[in-house]
């Protein structure tokens, strides 16, 4: 796994600001070099506020977004439309506000999709759309994610991993329904590990002092088991994302980078 880059900003308004700036340069370069980009969003907080910051920028228009395949790393299993699924958020902070390709844009299956109250055939659907997506030089059942956005959670959970759940024991699948997550709403759907690993990129986002002891977790020995956060990497590059509240315990030697 690669080591992780730790980039430090003053205050969660310019850490969202500066990832958008960030995931523009990317999606733009890996669009100059292949003609299409695949994106991993995650939802909570900072996650749509990076969403909300990409919307608001003039530089948005250097995407070609009808070029720009959309995944979710997890989602709530909910209605459709539901406020609290990520999807809802993520459609109301960017996806509705730029032209993307409808066909290109992967939400997770609802619980009022064609699986009904099932999140496991939910999972797997979502499982098939991956293995159908992957070509043959991505080796393995999911495209290389060109960005893949996780938010970290107090108790250093990403995505729906949460520390020692069985999600985190799972080495074939790559989505996988959670029932009786420890944050509600308690079912769920999510990437496993070894999805999150062939991204090429990795960005893992913290904001704020409640973060800090998750974000120690993520950076030190500590396993995926007890800190999901911890096994979460990319296959080329893995990047930290901090505000300087969530940056305030990180253990000592651990290579930073601090903006102004």
């Amino acid at each position: 796994m690669t080591v992780p880059t730790v980039l430090i900003h003053r205050d969660p308004t310019l850490l969202a600001r500066a990832a958008a700036a960030r995931l523009v340069t990317r999606i733009v370069d890996v669009q100059a070099a292949r003609g299409g980009a695949a994106l991993v969003l995650t939802g909570g907080g900072i996650g749509t506020a990076v969403l909300a910051e990409l919307a608001a920028t003039g530089a948005r228009d250097a995407i070609d977004w009808g070029r720009l395949d959309l995944w979710w790393g997890d989602e709530r299993f909910l209605p459709s439309g539901h406020p609290d699924r990520n999807e809802t958020g993520a459609r109301r902070a960017l996806l509705d506000h730029v032209p993307l390709d409808p066909a290109r844009v992967h939400p997770m299956p609802a619980s009022d999709g064609p699986d009904g109250d099932d999140p496991e055939a939910a999972a797997e659907r979502y499982a098939a759309l991956l293995r159908a997506a992957a070509r043959p030089e991505d080796h393995g059942p999911v495209p290389s994610f060109d960005v893949l956005m996780l938010g970290v959670g107090p108790d250093a959970h990403v995505a729906s991993l949460f520390p020692e759940m069985p999600a985190l024991y799972e080495e074939e699948r790559t989505v996988v329904a959670v029932r009786g997550a420890p944050k509600p709403p308690p079912t769920r759907i999510t990437l496993t590990l070894p999805a999150i690993r062939a991204a090429r990129e990795v960005w893992l986002l913290a904001a704020g002092e409640a973060k800090a002891d998750a974000v120690r977790l993520a950076l030190s020995e500590a396993g995926p088991l007890a800190a999901p956060a911890a096994g979460a990497r990319g296959r080329q590059r893995t990047l930290v994302l901090l505000d300087r509240a969530a940056a305030s315990k990180l253990p000592p030697g651990l290579e930073r980078i601090a903006s102004p």
